[in-house]
Protein backbone atom coordinates (compact mmCIF):
# COMPACT_ATOMS: atom_id res chain seq x y z
CA UNK A 1 0.00 0.00 0.00
CA UNK A 2 1.09 3.87 -1.03
CA UNK A 3 0.29 6.57 1.31
CA UNK A 4 -0.49 9.98 -0.12
CA UNK A 5 0.63 12.00 2.87
CA UNK A 6 -2.12 15.23 3.97
CA UNK A 7 -0.34 18.35 5.45
CA UNK A 8 -2.40 17.67 8.19
CA UNK A 9 -0.09 14.64 9.09
CA UNK A 10 3.11 16.13 8.09
CA UNK A 11 2.36 18.97 10.88
CA UNK A 12 1.38 16.10 13.60
CA UNK A 13 4.65 14.03 12.69
CA UNK A 14 6.58 17.95 13.18
CA UNK A 15 5.82 17.05 17.33
CA UNK A 16 8.06 13.57 16.73
CA UNK A 17 11.36 15.57 17.47
CA UNK A 18 14.11 12.84 16.09
CA UNK A 19 16.61 13.36 19.25
CA UNK A 20 13.47 12.11 21.07
CA UNK A 21 12.04 9.70 18.93
CA UNK A 22 14.43 8.32 16.61
CA UNK A 23 12.92 4.67 15.72
CA UNK A 24 9.76 6.68 14.64
CA UNK A 25 12.10 8.57 12.13
CA UNK A 26 13.99 5.74 11.11
CA UNK A 27 10.58 3.73 10.10
CA UNK A 28 9.37 7.03 8.67
CA UNK A 29 12.77 7.39 6.93
CA UNK A 30 12.60 3.73 5.41
CA UNK A 31 8.96 4.14 4.52
CA UNK A 32 9.90 6.80 2.21
CA UNK A 33 12.88 5.60 0.74
CA UNK A 34 10.76 2.03 -0.66
CA UNK A 35 7.94 4.11 -2.07
CA UNK A 36 5.96 3.92 0.63
CA UNK A 37 5.34 7.26 1.39
CA UNK A 38 4.73 10.10 -0.67
CA UNK A 39 2.65 13.30 -1.09
CA UNK A 40 1.78 16.10 -3.85
CA UNK A 41 3.87 19.45 -4.94
CA UNK A 42 0.77 21.24 -2.97
CA UNK A 43 1.36 19.69 0.26
CA UNK A 44 5.63 20.80 0.23
CA UNK A 45 3.84 24.52 -0.54
CA UNK A 46 1.86 24.23 2.21
CA UNK A 47 4.35 23.32 4.98
CA UNK A 48 6.93 25.74 3.28
CA UNK A 49 4.66 28.31 4.54
CA UNK A 50 3.20 26.07 7.77
CA UNK A 51 6.02 23.79 8.92
CA UNK A 52 6.95 25.32 12.16
CA UNK A 53 9.27 23.09 13.42
CA UNK A 54 12.59 23.41 12.08
CA UNK A 55 13.30 19.82 12.16
CA UNK A 56 10.26 19.05 10.18
CA UNK A 57 10.98 22.02 7.54
CA UNK A 58 14.66 20.88 6.98
CA UNK A 59 13.11 17.16 6.47
CA UNK A 60 10.98 18.05 3.96
CA UNK A 61 13.34 19.95 2.07
CA UNK A 62 16.14 16.68 2.03
CA UNK A 63 12.88 14.82 0.67
CA UNK A 64 11.33 17.30 -1.63
CA UNK A 65 11.01 14.69 -4.57
CA UNK A 66 8.57 12.88 -2.59
CA UNK A 67 6.25 15.69 -3.42
CA UNK A 68 4.89 14.83 -6.83
CA UNK A 69 3.41 16.93 -9.05
CA UNK A 70 -0.17 15.73 -10.70
CA UNK A 71 -0.09 14.01 -13.87
CA UNK A 72 -2.67 14.19 -16.43
CA UNK A 73 -5.30 11.33 -14.42
CA UNK A 74 -4.85 13.29 -11.20
CA UNK A 75 -5.67 16.14 -13.03
CA UNK A 76 -8.79 15.18 -14.38
CA UNK A 77 -9.86 13.36 -11.04
CA UNK A 78 -9.60 16.87 -9.39
CA UNK A 79 -11.91 18.15 -11.99
CA UNK A 80 -14.20 15.17 -11.15
CA UNK A 81 -14.08 16.61 -7.08
CA UNK A 82 -14.71 19.84 -8.70
CA UNK A 83 -18.10 18.99 -10.71
CA UNK A 84 -19.37 18.66 -7.28
CA UNK A 85 -20.39 22.42 -6.10
CA UNK A 86 -20.27 21.18 -2.68
CA UNK A 87 -16.51 19.89 -3.04
CA UNK A 88 -15.28 23.55 -4.15
CA UNK A 89 -15.06 24.48 -0.86
CA UNK A 90 -12.22 22.35 -0.38
CA UNK A 91 -10.69 25.58 -1.44
CA UNK A 92 -11.76 28.25 0.96
CA UNK A 93 -12.24 31.73 -0.26
CA UNK A 94 -9.76 33.17 2.40
CA UNK A 95 -6.65 31.23 0.82
CA UNK A 96 -8.04 31.43 -2.61
CA UNK A 97 -7.92 35.20 -2.36
CA UNK A 98 -4.63 35.15 -0.89
CA UNK A 99 -3.47 33.03 -3.38
CA UNK A 100 -2.70 30.23 -0.83
CA UNK A 101 -1.64 26.85 -1.82
CA UNK A 102 -4.50 23.89 -1.75
CA UNK A 103 -3.44 20.44 -1.45
CA UNK A 104 -6.47 18.49 -0.63
CA UNK A 105 -8.17 17.89 -3.97
CA UNK A 106 -4.54 16.76 -5.54
CA UNK A 107 -3.86 14.71 -2.19
CA UNK A 108 -7.40 12.57 -2.87
CA UNK A 109 -6.52 12.52 -6.60
CA UNK A 110 -3.38 11.20 -6.57
CA UNK A 111 -4.73 8.65 -3.96
CA UNK A 112 -7.80 7.47 -6.35
CA UNK A 113 -5.31 7.34 -9.38
CA UNK A 114 -2.64 5.45 -7.37
CA UNK A 115 -4.76 3.28 -5.72
CA UNK A 116 -3.27 4.35 -2.77
CA UNK A 117 -4.77 5.45 0.64
CA UNK A 118 -4.72 9.32 1.97
CA UNK A 119 -3.13 10.26 5.41
CA UNK A 120 -4.85 12.97 7.04
CA UNK A 121 -5.77 14.46 10.35
CA UNK A 122 -9.09 15.96 9.12
CA UNK A 123 -12.30 14.53 10.80
CA UNK A 124 -15.46 13.70 8.58
CA UNK A 125 -17.94 15.84 9.48
CA UNK A 126 -22.11 15.17 8.46
CA UNK A 127 -21.85 17.43 5.10
CA UNK A 128 -18.72 18.97 4.88
CA UNK A 129 -16.17 19.48 2.40
CA UNK A 130 -13.70 17.60 4.34
CA UNK A 131 -10.69 15.37 3.08
CA UNK A 132 -12.63 12.30 4.70
CA UNK A 133 -15.89 12.77 3.13
CA UNK A 134 -14.58 13.29 -0.35
CA UNK A 135 -12.45 10.12 -0.21
CA UNK A 136 -15.50 8.18 1.00
CA UNK A 137 -17.94 9.70 -1.81
CA UNK A 138 -15.14 8.57 -4.68
CA UNK A 139 -14.42 5.13 -3.00
CA UNK A 140 -10.84 6.30 -1.76
CA UNK A 141 -8.99 4.62 1.33
CA UNK A 142 -8.42 7.34 4.26
CA UNK A 143 -6.74 7.11 6.89
CA UNK A 144 -5.01 9.20 9.78
CA UNK A 145 -1.43 9.14 11.22
CA UNK A 146 -2.58 6.44 14.09
CA UNK A 147 -4.35 4.57 11.39
CA UNK A 148 -1.40 4.88 9.27
CA UNK A 149 1.03 3.19 11.86
CA UNK A 150 -1.30 0.96 13.20
CA UNK A 151 -1.81 -0.67 9.23
CA UNK A 152 1.96 -1.32 9.27
CA UNK A 153 2.29 -2.75 12.15
CA UNK A 154 4.43 0.08 14.07
CA UNK A 155 4.95 0.01 17.33
CA UNK A 156 7.75 2.17 19.96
Amino acid sequence: MVYVFDTSSFIVIGHYYPQQFPSFWNKFDQAVEIGKIISVREVFRELDQDASAAHLSDWIKQHRNIFTTPNAAATQFVSRIFSIPHFQALVNEKNRLAGRPCADPFVIALAKVIKGCVVTEEKEKPNAAKIPNVCRHFGVDCTNLQGFMERESWSF
